[in-house]
């Protein structure tokens, strides 16, 4: 960026509100900060070559903002596809952050662009948007992102005449990255034979390795066995932390958000056209559908294994049509019992089975006319095949935002 401006600290990859309707595919937006660099700096990534290094600490932030908008004004006009109908970058440049009330609304609700021109004024901020001008809001969010968890990624990037072509990330060697290092998280799925850190879409991302520890990443790295890339990069990121979810009352939830709310299941799940799964929860404010779609594969099984009094804690976004929450996880806090009659009462008369009158009607002896209650049928308590604990979708169908298991405290909420 220049021989006087220094990175400070890692490049952030912040994911916003997945449930905006007209957000990118991945709903993030990047944010760096620069200045003069002072004391250690680490190695961050790597570009034809050529290593990039940040310092821990600034010793100043005493920065030209025309030469930073130049720099910046000029790679995106360079790497952007602005002809795309869904991009609408932004970019903003400012010494003093903006609250971080924009960061929380930004990945749990929806903000308006002229709240974010007014804040961005009134900070000092010099800015520019492209086309609808939308990207200035995931800008403004990102940079005022204050995590209280985080994660890390690194990127690899393709060569750019490999963009858009099919990639070469070879699955033994990701599953051989899993095993050895337990602190990465959502690297292959299993079950669905899935290599997850290898995007499908024509972007320039080779692959990405996200968890805990950046040093697991870099080490990480050198095990998964791919075409040649051109450089790669370390993100502190919000991924997997579960920062878009809210706890609320049904009746409280709105349209586009992500939240987590309990309550009692009130029938039993059932299957509608495509496989989707769906049943219903009330608390005592209302009730809400809950839905684990096609995408989600087995883990549609564990929920049509719940029933009708059940006590569950859901977590996932709002959809608008049905008004839906679309499960990312759950909780299941309570199992009722299920008492099924195994057999008819016999009559004591004449020792054979009676016959059922109806439901709810009890039962008569077909030969001597003896009638019983459906107290006298012979029940048992039924195997429930799903136990008081989480549930998560599988690793292919995972939200970037979503916390996975291995990472959950499970009284983070």
């Amino acid at each position: 960026m220049g021989r006087s401006i220094d990175l400070i600290g890692f490049p952030r990859l912040v994911r916003l509100n997945p449930n905006i309707p007209w957000k990118t595919r991945g709903n993030g937006a990047i944010a760096i900060h620069v200045g003069i660099g002072r004391g250690e700096k680490r190695k961050i990534g790597k570009r034809k070559g050529k290593d990039f290094y940040s310092f821990i600490s600034v010793e100043s932030e005493d920065v030209n903002k025309n030469i930073l908008f130049e720099i910046v004004d000029n790679v995106i006009k360079d790497n952007a596809v602005i002809s795309d109908k869904k991009t609408n970058p932004g970019f903003v440049i400012c010494r003093e952050k903006p609250p971080e009330e924009i960061y929380l609304r930004g990945v749990r609700g929806i903000l308006d662009l002229k709240k974010i021109k007014y804040v961005l004024d009134s900070i000092g901020a010099v800015y520019k948007g492209y086309k609808n001008k939308r990207g200035l809001i995931g800008a403004t969010a990102a940079i005022s992102w204050n995590p209280n968890d985080k994660t890390y990624e690194l990127i690899t990037y393709r060569h750019r005449e490999k963009w858009g072509t099919d990639r070469y990330v070879d699955e033994s060697s990701v599953k051989e990255m899993d095993r050895r290092f337990p602190g990465t998280f959502d690297n292959y799925d299993y079950k669905n034979k899935h290599n997850r850190i290898a995007p499908n879409s024509p972007c320039p991302v080779l692959y990405g390795i996200r968890g805990d520890n950046p040093d697991d990443l870099i080490m990480a790295k050198s095990i998964v066995v791919s075409e040649e890339y051109s450089g790669w990069l370390l993100f502190e990121t919000n991924q997997g932390t579960d920062d878009h979810l809210q706890r609320k009352k049904i009746t409280e939830i709105n349209l586009f958000e992500s939240v987590v709310t309990e309550g009692k299941v009130v029938n039993k799940p059932f299957a509608i056209k495509g496989g989707h799964v769906i049943f219903r929860i009330k608390d005592e404010s209302g009730s809400i559908d809950c839905a684990a779609y096609e995408p989600t594969k087995e883990f549609r099984e564990v929920i049509k294994q719940l029933e009708i009094g059940d006590f569950v804690e859901v977590y996932g976004g709002v959809r608008k049509e049905p008004f839906t929450i679309n499960l990312e996880k759950i909780q299941v806090k309570e199992l009722v019992k299920v008492i099924k009659k195994v057999e008819n009462p016999i009559c004591p008369n004449c020792g054979k089975h009676m016959k059922s009158l109806g439901k709810g009607q009890g039962y008569r002896c077909i030969k001597c006319g003896l009638k019983k209650d459906e107290s006298f049928a012979k029940h048992e308590e039924m195997k429930r095949n799903i136990k008081t604990t989480f549930y998560e979708v599988p690793v292919c169908a995972r939200r970037h935002l979503s916390k996975p298991l291995k990472r959950i405290n499970h009284n983070h909420f």
